[in-house]
């Protein structure tokens, strides 16, 4: 995705991010939740959490929701407006409340994760073409998305086919996958998702979500399963990711330049929250118009910050500490390893260690 819209249209807004984020209730050790004594109370909503990270890296983001008219909902505007995220196009819904979730510390890849849902019937599930109005989201230079949205109701997939269908006046639509199979009816409805995704002009799938949402394996077959967008990146956790950019060569036929980043090692404390600091780290990369391989790698520093703190959000490496480690060369970045603390300001110590 190339972010070339006009910033005369666009004056005030880099991001737009649309999606529910919940109140969430974070363990205050490892357990099942039937033995965690307690919970810790922070935010989480994967469109909000990127909303949040961009604005932490210097970017003008709105982000667009429904939450209740209760306690919640105050908390959670109240917080993301904290991150200096513009709240304006949030509604407050008399009728319907603000989701909650709980979950365990474990990794969700791990069949000991759990997670308990309380967001049936929330006000994020009311959403629907026409609400929230076009106006607010497509006032940014980029549209993010998430699949997270499409499985939360009817209404919310309706809206998410319009956003993703090609318009006149479109933003450019930056499309997670986010698959979560517990939030679909039956395993085949994820396949929506790859409709989606179709639609949109950047995609970020995890190599392991494709597989076991469209029985897609490797790289090389996501992309040819994504033949529309002009930016595909595919996430292959610890070992990196790949960066598909549509290139038509010199008599205009159309290509793709292919290129593949590692990811630096990583100290993790909570594996959450990785995959939507990725795409705020690359996000920022692409609005500030940076070469492939630097979104890629503020992609996966991005996700460091996330991974090397307790909850999902991280506060992110100021602008110029994140581009001094980008612009490591290959040996440099191949033995950098970072920890808790390594986004501070004075941790060059603490965030190169050699093996």
């Amino acid at each position: 995705m190339t972010a070339t819209a006009d910033t005369a249209v666009h004056p005030g807004v880099d991001a737009v991010c649309l999606g529910e984020s919940m109140v969430t209730f974070l363990p205050s050790r490892p357990g099942r939740l039937a033995d965690v004594p307690s919970f810790d109370r922070t935010i989480g909503g994967a469109e909000s959490n990127v909303a949040c990270a961009l604005a932490g890296a210097g970017h003008r983001v709105r982000w667009v929701s429904r939450v209740g008219a209760d306690g919640f909902g105050d908390h959670l505007t109240e917080a993301i407006a904290a991150y200096g995220v513009d709240t304006s196009g949030v509604r407050r819904d008399p009728d319907r409340p603000t989701g909650i979730y709980f979950r365990t510390a474990t990794d969700r890849a791990t069949d000991a994760h759990e997670v308990a849902y309380y967001r049936a019937g929330s006000a994020a599930s009311a959403m629907a073409p026409g609400n929230p109005p076009r106006d607010d989201l497509w006032a940014g230079r980029v549209l993010h998305l998430s699949g997270i949205t499409a499985a939360l109701s009817d209404g919310c997939l309706a809206l998410m086919r319009e956003l993703t269908a090609r318009a006149p006046g479109r933003p450019p639509v930056s499309f997670d996958v986010n698959h979560r199979p517990g939030l679909w009816r039956r395993p085949s409805d994820a396949h929506v998702l790859l409709e989606l995704a179709r639609g949109a002009d950047l995609v970020l799938v995890g190599e392991d979500e494709a597989a076991e949402a469209w029985d897609l394996h490797g790289a090389d077959a996501i992309r040819a399963a994504l033949p529309e967008p002009e930016t595909v990146v595919v996430k292959r956790g610890a070992a990196g990711a790949t960066l598909y950019t549509r290139t038509p060569d010199a008599a205009g036929t159309p290509g793709d330049t292919v290129i593949s980043v590692p990811a630096p090692r990583v100290d993790v404390v909570a594996p959450v929250g990785a995959g939507d600091a990725f795409a705020a780290g690359f996000l920022s990369a692409t609005l500030r118009g940076l070469p492939a391989a630097a979104r890629l790698r503020h992609g996966h520093l991005m996700a460091a910050a996330a991974l090397t703190v307790p909850g999902d959000l991280g506060a992110p490496p100021s602008r110029d500490h994140a581009d001094r480690l980008a612009a490591l060369d290959e040996t440099a970045w191949g033995t950098l390893r970072l920890g808790p603390g390594w986004t501070t300001a004075g941790a060059t110590e603490k965030e190169v260690r050699t093996p």
